[in-house]
């Protein structure tokens, strides 16, 4: 689990590919300081293990599951990665619940400045996530925990202070790149519950579930 608050800014040295499965090496200093390998690290948000530690930088697999549905497939040799470690228990909780597991991702339709700050217009991919994105409310942009300012029917903004812009990768994003986007996951759950049960259950892609729909009538709720 992670805060969505990142520690630095990596640097991808080399990525070993086979197929849509990836091995990345990742250049990093500050989280070096207690990593351990087996450690989960979110690089633009997406929870990875590290696999190996190497002179100033470690290794992470990337699995085709999260190749297709992240912006991890669009990395290159030199590409810029956030990174942040697993949160610690007794430490500050400055962000919030971010857990690694991306919903989908979103181009950058606009960057205009608002004074101090920039805002970024964000345009999902996928529509199913505007029932997440409340205005006020919690959203993580390549692992960076952000607040939503406002939606429309298509796209949704967040307003960024000059030191988050200065310490993540946004400071080298530009209109038409793509991010990954996570949702507030107590937003998530609420909506799992209440919808739990309801019509014919569905897997996170979509399709029917026979074992859900078999579950569901056993149990008394279908």
């Amino acid at each position: 689990m992670f805060t969505g608050l990142v520690e630095e800014v990596g640097q991808i040295r080399r990525i070993g590919r086979k197929g849509e499965a990836l091995v990345l090496n990742i250049a990093a200093s500050v989280i070096m300081d207690d990593l351990k390998i087996g450690d989960s690290v979110a690089v633009n948000g997406v929870c990875l293990t590290a696999t190996t530690l190497e002179g100033g930088g470690f290794t992470a697999d990337v699995m085709p599951e999260t190749y297709r549905h992240t912006n991890l497939s669009q990395l290159q040799s030199g590409s810029k990665v956030n990174l942040e470690r697993a949160m610690l228990s007794g430490g500050r909780f400055g962000g919030h619940i971010v857990q690694g597991h991306v919903d989908g991702t979103g181009v950058v339709g606009s960057i205009a400045r608002d004074q101090n700050a920039v805002v970024f217009e964000i345009r999902p991919d996928d529509h199913e996530l505007f029932k997440y994105l409340i205005p006020k409310g919690s959203v993580t942009l390549d692992g960076i925990s952000l607040t939503v300012v406002q939606t429309t029917q298509s796209s949704f903004t967040v307003s960024i202070i000059p030191h988050t812009i200065g310490e993540t990768v946004l400071n080298v994003k530009k209109t038409g790149d793509t991010v990954n986007i996570e949702c507030d996951i107590l937003g998530k759950y609420v909506d799992h519950l209440l919808q739990y049960g309801k019509g014919h259950a569905e897997t996170r892609t979509g399709k029917p579930s026979s074992i859900s729909e078999e579950f569901l009538s056993n149990h008394g709720y279908a």
